[in-house]
């Protein structure tokens, strides 16, 4: 993405001590710094704002990754896929949303390395389900909670208990459980036959839409959704009504029926769903600059 290249991660514990070494010298950006260095590459697609973008935020991926290092896959391998989805937020980030990036860049970040372990696991071509997803990146977190972590069948009371969690089938349960206790990993080397060789990977076909693409509009949509419900407890009832049926409607209400049914004009109407719409607006930019101030210290203190 950027002519400058990102730091390598070492193979081996010591190789990963390095890198994070390394990643902790890059400096973090004050707001109006990452506002102008995105509005540059936004604009202008300057290469060496993107890098800074990207740098700044390499502690970021680097964080995320450990989280994802019970599947037994490389965790190098696993923060390098986290930083492709770093680069790829950087490509889509705006900076006039009002959000900041690392609010924004970890759902790609989490995306693009969740599609890597679907990717090396035996899940290729069953885990495409949201909540077959869910399942697969809870239960062992799950299974933690409860003391359920030997190998081998669940107990019918805990089955039932990560069912009601998760809120899926108990016998989704019991199939990831066993597919996670028993199948090896795509990782792992074929014979070679008649010269060829690789991972079992190699030979299987996704032909589905891109895991990070649905993962990410999922959890920015949940997102969004959640601070819109928010946001709107600044409205009075009767803004609340002609806000829904002018703006949330898939079938707006008229100004005329609206004026009818509250005794007023039909410009009033127009005036109150302006004034309703400039509200919520505010309202869920602040939300998001304080939703987006305590992963700042956590990224500080990375």
């Amino acid at each position: 993405m950027a002519r400058n290249t990102l730091p390598s991660i070492s193979s081996g514990e010591g190789g990963l001590n390095r890198y994070l070494e390394e990643v902790r010298r890059f400096p973090m950006l004050e707001p109006q710094q990452e506002y102008m260095l995105a509005k540059r590459y936004l604009e202008h697609e300057d290469r060496n704002a993107a890098h800074q973008l990207v740098t700044s935020h390499l502690r970021l991926v680097a964080k995320i990754a450990m989280g994802y290092r019970g599947y037994g896959l490389p965790i190098g391998e696993v923060i390098s896929e986290g930083n492709v989805g770093l680069m790829q937020a950087v490509k889509k980030f705006d900076p006039e949303r009002g959000f900041r990036l690392a609010t924004y860049a970890m759902w790609w970040i989490k995306a693009s390395i969740q599609e890597y372990i679907l990717r090396s696991w035996s899940l290729v071509k069953m885990g495409t389900t949201a909540n077959q997803k869910r399942l697969f990146f809870n239960l062992r977190k799950l299974k933690g909670r409860i003391q359920a972590l030997e190998e081998g069948d669940l107990k019918p009371e805990q089955i039932k208990e990560i069912a009601t969690t998760l809120n899926v089938s108990e016998e989704e349960v019991v199939s990831m459980n066993r597919r996670l206790s028993g199948d090896a990993s795509l990782n792992a080397p074929i014979k070679a036959s008649e010269g060829d060789s690789g991972q079992w990977q190699d030979w299987l076909v996704d032909e589905g839409e891109s895991q990070e693409d649905m993962l990410a509009k999922q959890d920015e949509l949940d997102s969004r959704r959640a601070m819109l419900k928010h946001a709107m407890a600044v409205l009075n009832d009767r803004e609340r009504r002609i806000f829904e049926a002018r703006r949330l409607s898939e079938d707006p209400i008229t100004l005329e029926d609206l004026s009818g049914e509250f005794d007023i004009s039909r410009e009033r109407v127009r005036q109150i769903e302006v004034r309703a719409f400039e509200k919520v607006q505010d309202a869920v930019k602040k939300e998001a600059l304080e939703q987006a101030k305590p992963r700042q210290i956590a990224e500080a203190g990375a």
